[in-house]
């Protein structure tokens, strides 16, 4: 069983091929982000272009790199939401296209949903890739933190999950974009923020952690605000200094000791709530997923705070890759689920759990 993946929900152009859900053949991804920097973040028009551009040599790179014809290729999974509507159409209309003239089975798949599956990846030949040594074991409680999304779910078997809390404002991810900005570092700010943190001390400063009414909810504004504050206050300004004025202000061990201690407490937040998660559920396996996945802090509070061993995949494939929407595509179509129809499947860019 070999299906090929097609991801295009945000900025990277990516296809990858999987076979039987485990073994990774190919992986390609195309970037638009070194446009985007420019402005902060991603412009959607921007990236509906790019994928534009992009996604037909992807595919076709894809396909090559796996050593297959589209004779071997058994069905075609694409991201049909959550994500920016232009970007998502690029990618669905191209399924859609390639599923009708190649004459196979289609499977819509769940952005959010794939980010786990990256974690069922357990062999490849492609150079430079670290994997788990096996699959997950249900249950399975996945934490889920990426730019657009902070979820923690707990999944019985596949299809089978239930969404235990999620963010009620800014996604983790994009705190770490909006920090990065009030201290003038780099677009995207999670490998930013990260790296300053290195030089700083992350007990600096104590910032709060949101108290949410539903037990594994998460927010992050507060904690947004809170840095601003901090970071008017390390200037000796009052809250009316705008924030776009703070970079040219602030030294480098100022900053450090913000990123630093930010990181700190944004992590916190999120992994307090999966241990709490783990102590009521004692689930088999904990995996985590998304682009603040890759995050090595992340990974050392909770290899710390959590007494099962978590094999974390490669950080290639936290970020969004075509590997994890192939990967779901084969058990769909292992486990029977319905294939969609390529004359009508429609994008949903608000599509949840």
């Amino acid at each position: 069983m070999k299906i090929l993946g097609i991801e295009s929900s945000c900025d990277e152009t990516a296809a990858a091929v999987v076979e039987n859900g485990k073994r990774l053949l190919s992986n390609v991804v195309a970037t638009s982000m070194d446009l985007h920097a420019q402005y902060g973040g991603v412009v959607p028009e921007i990236a509906a272009r790019s994928h534009i551009e992009s996604i037909v040599p992807v595919i076709k790179q894809a396909v090559e790199q796996a050593k297959c014809t589209w004779k071997d290729i058994d069905g075609i999974a694409v991201t049909y939401g959550a994500g920016l509507g232009g970007s998502l159409l690029v990618g669905v209309l191209t399924a859609r296209s390639l599923a009708i003239t190649e004459k196979k089975p289609l499977y819509a798949i769940n952005h959010v949903e794939g980010h786990v599956y990256a974690n069922f990846l357990t062999e490849t030949t492609l150079p430079d890739y670290v994997l788990p040594a096996q699959q997950p074991t249900f249950p399975l409680l996945a934490l889920i933190v990426s730019g657009g999304h902070s979820q923690l779910v707990l999944f019985r078997n596949h299809f089978d999950y239930t969404l235990l809390g999620q963010t009620h404002d800014d996604a983790i991810g994009e705190a770490f974009d909006k920090v990065a900005k009030i201290l003038g570092l780099p677009y995207p700010g999670g490998p930013s923020v990260g790296k300053k943190a290195l030089e700083g001390d992350p007990h600096t400063f104590t910032f709060p952690k949101a108290k949410m009414p539903g037990k594994y909810d998460f927010s992050f504004s507060g904690l947004k605000t809170a840095v601003l504050r901090a970071a008017q206050n390390a200037t000796g300004h009052d809250h009316t200094l705008p924030s776009k004025e703070l970079p040219a202000l602030l030294n480098e061990a100022q900053k450090a000791n913000i990123a630093a201690s930010f990181q700190r407490t944004a992590i916190e937040t999120v992994v307090d709530k999966a241990v709490l998660a783990y102590e009521e559920f004692s689930p088999a396996s904990v995996v985590i997923a998304g682009g603040v996945a890759a995050s090595p802090e992340l990974r050392r509070q909770l290899s710390e705070r959590l007494p099962l061993g978590i094999a974390y995949t490669d950080p290639k494939l936290c970020t969004d890759n075509g590997a994890m929407i192939a990967t779901l595509g084969c058990f769909k179509a292992q486990l029977g689920q319905p294939a969609a129809d390529p004359y009508s499947l429609d994008i949903k860019p608000n599509l949840s759990m």
